[in-house]
């Protein structure tokens, strides 16, 4: 399943690229994300929990950093199954910034998941639009969180 999307945050692509890059500042904007652990700079090991119609899934993930282009893009693997091993799941990351002015960056990303086991047996439809609402509440809340840090100068909306 592929999904991708993007969303513009109003801030310089330096301080949009330090925040991508700080797993405290984006675990919390991980919808059901409940803990991250940092193992290496290119390593984290992640608990997210993901509920899907009457499924309640906790799944233990690894997102290992497979390349990147300071502060243009980044590209991860993402690996995990649930504790009981009912659900397991993979993805091919990317994520591009590009700076649209300086003080705004468009921010893109696609993934390619597959999702194996109970959860795998809901239909792609269904798979497509939770990994979607997921994106969304993602973008919503790092751009949230990135756009309320100091210093950042924003523009009035145009409009």
């Amino acid at each position: 399943m592929r999904v991708e999307d993007r969303f513009i945050v109003a801030a310089p692509r330096e301080r949009v690229w330090a925040a991508i890059r700080d797993p405290a500042l984006v675990a919390p904007c991980i919808p059901g994300c409940q803990s991250v652990e940092v193992v290496s700079p290119t390593l984290y090991k992640a608990r997210i929990r993901v509920e899907i119609g009457p499924i309640r899934a906790e799944f233990n993930v690894d997102v290992e950093i497979v390349g990147e282009t300071a502060p243009e893009e980044i590209r991860s693997r993402t690996r995990g199954e649930e504790g009981s091993r009912a659900s397991s799941l993979s993805a091919e990351n990317t994520l591009r910034l590009t700076a649209l002015s300086g003080d705004e960056t468009e921010v893109f990303y696609a993934s390619e998941t597959v999702v194996a086991g109970r959860l795998g047996k809901f239909g792609l439809g269904v798979m497509k639009k939770k990994a979607e609402s997921l994106g969304r509440a993602f973008a919503a809340a790092f751009k949230q969180r990135v756009e309320q840090q100091p210093g950042i100068e924003r523009r009035p909306a145009a409009g």
